[in-house]
């Protein structure tokens, strides 16, 4: 394969859930060896932040395990994404519904739920933002996983 798999991953504001998942799965990426393979982004559906980077409280809580996603800043969901992405992947039933009807007027890749890749039981990403801190940790230990679910997925197609 010559291409790189495109993985997008995306949230309401690109501050808290889609940054802590592009920098988890890039860390696993990176970890597997197929950086070279797999490209990684994220974005919101909503403008309030574009340009701004990730919530301190999701920055603080990817650092302790490792993951620096400070250089990260928000944008927007585009109807290019749809074409230029090989996985869409969304936090939460709203995100799902409005990417979804971006989908039906120009198709593309079919966004999907992100947690469908892993083993939870959780259906949605929880957004922390008016939260503690540890709504930070769940949903880094709920991307974690479904991230080493979508990665054995790409990874088997990619062999």
């Amino acid at each position: 394969m010559t291409d790189k798999v495109r993985v997008l991953f995306v949230c309401l504001g690109n501050i808290c859930r889609s940054p802590s998942a592009e920098g988890v799965f890039q860390a696993l990426v990176d970890q597997s060896g197929l950086g070279d393979q797999i490209e990684v982004d994220s974005c919101g559906t909503g403008h309030w932040h574009v340009g701004k980077s990730p919530d301190s409280r999701a920055v603080q809580a990817a650092r302790k395990r490792g993951v620096d996603i400070t250089r990260l800043r928000a944008r927007q969901f585009v109807t290019d994404d749809l074409v230029r992405f090989d996985h869409v992947l969304v936090m939460d039933r709203q995100n799902l519904a409005d990417v979804t009807d971006v989908w039906h007027q120009t198709g593309g890749t079919r966004p999907v739920l992100f947690l469908d890749y892993g083993r939870s039981g959780h259906q949605e990403v929880p957004d922390p933002y008016y939260g503690g801190e540890d709504g930070f940790e769940l949903v880094l230990d709920l991307i974690h996983e479904a991230g080493e679910g979508l990665l054995a997925e790409i990874r088997e197609r990619l062999s």
